[in-house]
Order: C-alpha cells, then structure tokens, then sequence
C-alpha cells in the first residue's frame, strides 16, 4: 500500500517524504478493514447474478423477474440512501458503517428463508435499503482522512475491493453451487447468501472498535502527525462550513455528475448483474468454469484501476481518464454483442468492458469533491444524492436487460443499449462539465 511522492505543496519544514510517509500511515491503518468490509458489499451486490440459475429454477423466475428483483435491491437502496448519509454526518461514520455493516449481512443471510417470488422481492428490497448509504459514506469518510491530491490513488484501492469481489467470488460461487448444494439439506444458493452475509456481522463489530471518526482521536497519530495531516486536508477546502444539502444541490455541475454516474452505473449493473448468463449463452455450463471466465473482466478492472489511479494522481488530471475508460467499457459492450455466441471473443470483450467500467468507478469519484469541497454536511448528503442519481442505473439496467431478453430471445440489443448510454457518459464528461471540474489535482 505504499504510495508514489507527490508534487505536494508542502510546508518548506516539511519534505514530501514524511508527507507521503504520514499518509502511507493512515492508508495502512484504514485502508484494509475499509477494504474488506467494500469487497464483501460489493459480494453481496452480484452475488444474485452467480445464483441466478439456480434461484430461477427454485422460485420460477422469468428473466423479467429476475431483473426486477435484481433491481429491488437498488430501489431500497435508494430511497434511503441520502437520510442514511445524513444520519451518518450526525452520529459519525464509524458507528453509523458499523450498523450498516451488521443490518444487511442479516438480511443477506436471511435469503435462506427465501421461498418464493415475492418474499424474493421484499428480501432484496431490504437488503438494499439496510446497506443504503455505505459506499459514499466510505467515500466521504475518505475525504476526513486524507489530501486531494492522493485521493486518486486511496479511491483505487477502495475500489480494487470491488475488483477482489469479482475475481475471488466468482469462483467462490462456482466452488459452493457446485459443492455445497444439498450440504445440510440447503441448496447452494442459500450457502451463497448465508456465506456472504454472516461475516458482515464481525465486520461490523470491528468497525465499531477500531475506526475513528476524526484525525484528532487517533491514538497512533503523534501531534505533529495530527497537525500536519489536518493542514494539507484543509489546504484545499479554505471555505469549509456546515453547508446544507440544498446549497450544494445548486452547485454548477452537480446533477451533471449524477447523470454521467447514473449511466456509468447502467453499464456497471449490466456487467455485474449478466456476466455469468452471457457466458453460459456462449456455450460454457459448468457452474464452476462461468465463475472463473466471470473472474476475467475483474482482474482486467483491477490491474485498470491501479494504473489508472496512479496516473491520475501524477498528472492531476481526473475527467479525461474517466471518459477514456467509459470508452473503453462502451468498446467492450459493443464487442460483447458483436461476439456474443463466440466464447473466446467474448472474454475478450468483458475484459474490455473490466478494463473500462469498472475501473471508471473510482476515477469518477475523485471530480465529487472537488465541486463539494468545504460543503460541510453538504457534502455528505451531496455524495449520497450522486450516488443515489447513479443507482438509478441499477434499477434500469437489470429490468431493461431481463426485458430485451424475454422479448427477443437475446441480450444482444441489450448490449449495443448499454454501450450508446457509455457514450453518452464520455460525451457529458468532455464537454458538459464546469470549468471547476477541468482543472488539474495538482497540490
């Protein structure tokens, strides 16, 4: 976790080394609880696309159906999200990620009980709404902790757990549908649930104990650390106030980037939530070898988003890296419909969209602060309403996809849909942005 020096402005008392020495201390210190506790919420978000056969089956599922459900999840997710961050501003992000944590590994483990359609549908409502609010929580909590100008960087990581979720749960899904099911009388699906959810509890609990809410209540920071650390945060947010959510609704740009993330996220949830069925499609039947091809995609996302959050930071720039991987994704959806029956051309495809859509995700969340920076709670409740605008996407994608296919036969048009709204997203990012969102990162 160690990080590249940066073209800091320092203190002239103070060398780049011991700044990057400082935040390579907090990193360590947070980073791999922060980590763990993403990977597994990002598990339990597409953990329903490795159940899927097996789910539709059980219940009797449609596509249709399936994408609702699937989509279920966001709507929870979303009506709550915003409330939950500015509970979150008022009680502190500790306890608050620490709730979360433990109310929805519940009710992911509660899918056990799961029996029938609708109880599918109210279940995954529920899940949603007890996580709503923990990723721009997190992301917001990151902002306490360290500079702007290696926030490029610390959001990779976060984000590579996103990455892991995908490369080590694929075929972890595959090994327990394959393995697990009929262990103790319970299909595999429900050890999949039951696996993922249960350990958020501990996560939770290590939340509670080890996580602080601000620079001043770390023990193992020294004073000068404290200072230091403080300084180069507030070096970049000299207005900083207890801003109101709506003051920060009006911000020039603001809703643009809810817009750019709603599309991000219809092509992010058409990966998560497809993936193993467009595999299967291609040809390829055993549950654990769509989990290892599922892998794939994740692993490109993953060594995508180390590269790119690196050069990011390097260079300060933030908006063009972004659109040039939503590109990347909307070649990658192009190419997945081009090739759809085609296995070998296919991965190939999905390691395109890997590369491009998941890797955009943390490049797009370093522009967030710098329009909300000195919001105060305006910037939390601010985080929450973009991310909210993008989970939209969450909602439309898997209903839209589970539709076409119905219709058709096919996700094929599905495909070429979700690779238009990429476009679309690269297109806003070039030129629909304020100029507050061009300039460089540069300290």
């Amino acid at each position: 976790m160690s990080l590249n020096a940066m073209e800091a402005g320092a203190n002239p008392a103070v060398s780049h080394d011991e700044e990057k020495a400082l935040v390579s201390k907090v990193a360590w210190r947070l980073m791999p609880l922060i980590m763990v506790c993403y990977l597994f919420a990002f598990f339990d978000r597409i953990n329903i696309s490795f159940a899927k056969f097996q789910l539709q089956a059980d219940l009797s599922l449609s596509d249709t159906a399936y994408g609702l459900g699937a989509g279920l999840f966001v709507v929870g997710y979303v009506i709550f999200e915003v409330p939950s961050n500015m509970m979150l501003y008022k009680v502190g992000a500790r306890r608050w990620i620490a709730r979360i944590m433990m109310s929805w590994g519940l009710a992911t483990a509660l899918m056990v009980f799961v029996n029938s359609e609708w109880q599918f549908y109210v279940l995954r409502f529920v899940i949603g709404a007890m996580e709503a609010g923990f990723a721009p929580g997190v992301l917001y909590y990151l902002t306490l902790w360290f500079p702007q100008h290696y926030r490029g960087r610390i959001t990779s990581m976060l984000f590579l757990a996103s990455a892991f979720a995908g490369l080590v749960g694929a075929p972890f899904s595959g090994l327990v549908l394959e393995h697990l099911d009929g262990v103790m009388d319970m299909r595999g699906w429900h050890w999949l649930f039951l696996l993922g959810g249960v350990p958020c509890i501990g996560l939770g609990l290590l939340v509670l104990t080890l996580l602080k809410d601000r620079i001043e209540d770390a023990h193992w920071l020294t004073p000068s650390e404290k200072t230091l650390l403080s300084s180069r945060i507030a070096q970049h947010e000299p207005n900083k106030s207890h801003g109101s959510l709506l003051a920060a609704l009006k911000i020039p740009g603001f809703l643009t980037l809810g817009l750019i993330y709603f599309l991000i996220q219809v092509a992010s949830y058409g990966l998560n939530f497809w993936a193993p069925q467009l595999i299967r499609s291609a040809g390829t039947e055993s549950p654990v070898m769509i989990g290892l091809l599922t892998a794939i995609p994740y692993i490109c996302g993953a060594i995508s988003m180390v590269v790119i959050g690196r050069l990011s930071d390097a260079t300060g720039e933030r908006r063009k890296f972004v659109a040039g991987l939503v590109a990347l994704g909307a070649l990658g959806f192009f190419s997945a419909g081009i090739f759809a029956s085609h296995t070998t051309f296919l991965i190939v495809a999905l390691g395109l969209l890997g590369a491009g859509i998941i890797a955009s995700i943390p490049s797009f969340w370093t522009l967030p602060p710098k329009l909300l920076a000195g919001a105060g709670a305006g910037a939390a409740g601010g985080i929450a309403v973009i991310n909210t605008l993008g989970q939209f996407g969450g909602i439309v994608s898997p209903v839209m996809v589970g539709r076409i296919k119905d219709m058709t036969g096919s996700t094929t048009p599905a495909l070429y849909v979700i690779g238009v709204c990429a476009l679309i997203a690269v297109a806003l990012l070039m030129w629909g942005l304020p100029q507050k969102l061009r300039t460089l990162d540069k300290a």
